[in-house]
This record gives structure tokens, C-alpha cells and sequence, in this order.
């Protein structure tokens, strides 16, 4: 008998993929465009912490589970190479080509041990939430790690965060939802760049909030997308819109849906092909969906570092 303990969002995330062996969930869309998440594929493991019952009194950790505290017993490169494996299969099974799909490796709250593991086993794209965690972070790992924020950034913050990381190595900010991050942002840049013969730029991504919860960031996908998206490419040149990002609620699939016609309203506006924008959409409890329904990011984190632990962030 197993007892779930995962939040809200991993306990939806696990019955979202149980709901998956019906396939009727899923009939707007061709068995080829979903045959990822087909049951006869592979058995559908819940992305969450389990405990297992070995008497009426004692209770013991799952052998395929992982604690909070940053457990040597974690396999790093285990679990990449599973993540790896299905996101494959996920582009194979759907026609998507290979190598279509990046991941990212959510490492908040990890300690560098683990992301140093995760880089030994190639992993270079690595996200983070937190603005102090990721630059510290930064000075520690590899030059080569391409670094995604994921997380909600104080416009106070967005100057040291870009001036610590640097431009070579800050790959992208994932959550610009405002013009006034979206300016600090780019006179930062602006700052990076003085006396410099290359001038370079920061890739960022809009965050949408495609499921229209107040727990969520983001912007409404009715027109506000549009709109700050012509007023950071007017107003903001030290910065590239590179794609859109969601994080959508747990076994609402329409979510996705929702961001692929963001993409397909923005593409034009900034002259691009909307297949030339990134969707960073599909975490650990439902990476497959994401990569069927056309995500080009996938943000993976407790499946390959374990259960994150809090208790010393302040």
C-alpha cells in the first residue's frame, strides 16, 4: 500500500498522467500526436515522493525516491540519462526531430555538488529562481553552462543579476512580464556592452499566464502578450524576445494550447516565423504532454535532482 505526499501540484501532475490511459481526454488530436504518452509505451511512474507501509507502525522511504537533503545516493546520472531517454522518445513518437527539445535542469535550492554531477553527465542548461542562488552559482560552475532564471525577478535585482552572470553565460530570462523589468534588463545591457566592439544581447522569454489563475505570474493571452511584445522590441534593443513561457495548471493541457497561439499573435509582430520562437512549457509530472503539443524547453527538476528542500532559504 503506498501513501502520495507530494503537494498539490505533484498529486494533479500524477493523476493528470492516470487520466492519460483514456484516451477519449485526448480526442481532439491524432493518435500519432500523443502516442508519447501512450500506457503501452512504458509504465507511468508518478512524479512524486512515495512512502511504502512495512508494518502498522513504521514507514520507509521508497528505494526509488529521494530525500530532501542533498543525498549522495542520488543518482545525477541516472536520472539525466532517463529524462533524456523519454524526452527522446517524446520527439520521436510525435515527428519531432531530433535534438528539437532543450532541457533544462531546474536546480533551485540544489547544492553544487549535484549540478556539478548533472554537468559530468552533459548537462549544460541549467535553470534557476532565485537571482542570489544563480550567481553564486554561476562563479562556481563551468564557463561553458548556459543559465535560464525561471523564477520572479525584482526589477531591483535584474542589474546585479545580469552584471554578476554576464552575457555569455546568461542564456535567457524566462519570466519578463512587465516593461519595467523588461527596461532594467536592457540598461543593464546597455551597461555590459559600453566600449565593447560586439554588442550583445539577452535573450528573454514573456511569461503568459495561459491558465488565468492569481497564484500565477504572467500576462493575460488576450492581447497583453501582443502588447508588450511591440513595446520591449521598440523600446528595448539591447534585449531579444526569443520565445514565450508558461507554467500552466497541473492537468490542464489546454495550457499549452494556449501559448502555441501566443506564439503564432507575436511572430508576426516581430517578423519572425513563429516556429523560430521557443515554448518553454512541460515540467517534471508532464514534460511528454509539453514536447506533443509542441514545446521547444522543457524545465525538469525534481526528477533529476530529488525533492527540494527550503529550510535554508530565507
Amino acid at each position: 500500500m503506498a501513501i502520495f505526499i507530494g503537494g498539490r501540484r505533484a498529486l494533479a501532475a500524477y493523476l493528470a498522467t492516470i487520466s492519460l490511459r483514456n484516451t477519449s481526454a485526448f480526442s481532439g488530436y491524432s493518435s500519432s500526436t500523443l502516442r508519447t504518452i501512450a500506457p503501452a509505451q512504458r509504465p507511468l511512474t508518478p512524479p512524486a515522493v512515495f512512502l511504502q507501509r512495512t508494518n502498522p507502525s513504521t514507514l520507509a522511504m521508497s528505494a526509488s525516491t529521494t530525500s530532501s537533503d542533498p543525498d549522495p545516493k542520488v543518482d545525477i546520472a541516472s536520472n539525466i540519462a532517463s529524462v533524456r531517454q523519454r524526452l527522446e522518445d517524446a520527439m520521436s513518437s510525435n515527428d519531432r526531430p531530433a535534438g528539437s527539445v532543450k532541457l533544462v535542469a531546474v536546480s533551485k535550492t540544489k547544492p553544487l555538488e549535484l549540478l556539478q554531477a548533472a554537468y559530468e553527465s552533459g548537462q549544460r542548461y541549467f535553470g534557476e529562481n532565485y537571482a542570489q542562488e544563480l550567481m553564486a552559482k554561476s562563479k562556481e560552475m563551468p564557463d561553458d553552462v548556459s543559465w535560464h532564471f525561471i523564477g520572479p525577478l525584482q526589477s531591483n535585482k535584474a542589474a546585479a543579476l545580469v552584471k554578476t552572470v554576464g552575457l555569455d553565460k546568461l542564456a535567457c530570462i524566462e519570466t519578463v512580464s512587465t516593461l519595467k523589468l523588461a527596461s532594467k534588463l536592457n540598461r543593464a545591457v546597455d551597461t555590459l556592452n559600453e566600449g565593447a566592439e560586439e554588442k550583445k544581447k539577452l535573450g528573454i522569454y514573456i511569461q503568459v499566464n495561459t491558465s488565468g489563475e492569481e497564484s500565477k505570474s504572467g500576462l493575460s493571452p488576450d492581447g497583453e502578450v501582443a502588447d508588450l511584445v511591440k513595446k520591449i522590441s521598440e523600446e528595448c534593443p539591447g534585449l531579444s524576445i526569443d520565445g514565450l513561457m508558461t507554467i500552466g495548471a497541473p492537468g490542464d493541457y489546454s495550457c499549452f494550447d494556449t501559448l502555441v497561439k501566443c506564439r503564432d499573435e507575436v511572430a508576426p509582430i516581430l517578423g519572425r516565423r513563429p516556429d523560430e520562437l521557443e515554448l518553454s512549457m512541460g515540467m517534471s509530472g508532464d514534460f511528454e504532454v509539453a514536447v506533443a503539443k509542441g514545446a521547444t524547453s522543457v524545465r525538469v527538476g525534481s526528477t533529476i535532482f530529488g525533492q527540494r528542500d527550503y529550510s535554508n532559504l530565507k
